[in-house]
């Protein structure tokens, strides 16, 4: 039978207690919570330009929205396996690199921008939603591009290995558009080909494009984000698959916060507040992200 939640920390401590070696404790536990307790670290997967979800700060440390929610899931699972000196390794990956990490067992939880679509769900799980966004263009002001149906004869840059990649491929294939789509390794390097002229729009999230505007500093204002929606994002926290007392977790952690609202307060420091450059995204949280937190903290 499968324990999960508060089931798994009663028995890790019941054990403990007992005459049982303490090493026999590991013993109920499976997957990614057996291999934290006997290893007693958790690496969190991070990303280098994914402002304001997950990035460095003027120190190198990463930080970010997605690394905070990843830090409350950190701390339950200290709780969950009866240890407080768990120690977070963080690991830099990219949306190339990501879902290979956590696969590979390179990773245990990824802390990033990361879509949870269907085809990512046969290879790994997702937490709950932490974020809807949705794919559009980047532009730079005064461009004589004013909607994804004037791109035909122009090039398009993106980030290998996302969701926007695919969507702007499969959009250009049904529109029988001759654009052509570059690729850059990680969203500043596709941001920097808008920059030097050598692509005339950027696909991405738009909290993305929102970000890499505020992390331009005064530089920033020479850029637009067009209305156009192009698909549909919504993101979560990235960890193995079939992997049920880690799930457990994960999921309680924003049951928690949901409840105790942490989650709006956590949102609203990323958002709404300055970032640690001390530009501010001011992005509101959507409706549709409120009524998901509002449904996560509903009781049983």
């Amino acid at each position: 039978m499968r324990m999960t939640g508060m089931r798994v920390a009663a028995a890790v401590a019941l054990l403990a207690a007992s005459t049982i070696h303490p090493a026999a404790a590991i013993d109920v536990l499976t997957g990614t919570l057996k291999k934290i307790g006997e290893t007693g670290a958790v690496t969190l997967g991070y990303r280098e330009n994914s402002l304001p979800f997950s990035s460095r700060d003027g120190k190198g440390q990463p930080v970010g929205y997605a690394i905070d929610l990843c830090l409350e899931v950190v701390d339950a699972i200290g709780k969950e396996i009866g240890r407080n000196d768990l120690t977070v390794r963080y690991e830099l990956v990219t949306p190339e690199t990501r879902i290979g990490a956590v696969t590979s067992g390179k990773v245990d939880l990824e802390c990033g921008s990361t879509t949870a679509n269907a085809e990512r769900r046969k290879q790994v799980a997702f937490s709950p939603v932490t974020y809807f966004s949705a794919t559009k263009l980047l532009v730079k002001r005064g461009s004589a591009i004013t909607s994804y149906r004037d791109l035909v004869g122009k090039t398009v840059a993106v980030t290998v290995g996302t969701t926007n990649e695919a969507a702007l491929r499969a959009l250009m294939a049904r529109l029988n558009m001759a654009t052509t789509i570059v690729t850059g390794h990680d969203h500043a390097e596709s941001f920097a080909m808008v920059k030097d002229g050598r692509a005339d729009a950027l696909g991405l999230d738009d909290v993305l494009l929102y970000g890499l505007i505020a992390g331009a500093g005064t530089e920033g204002a020479s850029y637009t984000v067009l209305a156009d929606k192009l698909s549909f994002e919504p993101y979560g926290l990235m960890f193995r698959k079939d992997d049920g007392q880690f799930a457990g977790v994960v999921t309680a952690t924003f049951e928690r916060l949901a409840e105790s609202r942490e989650l709006r307060w956590i949102y609203e420091r990323w958002f709404l507040k300055r970032l640690p450059n001390g530009e501010r995204l001011n992005v509101p949280m959507s409706d549709e992200l409120r009524t998901n937190f509002q449904v996560i903290g509903l009781p049983d």
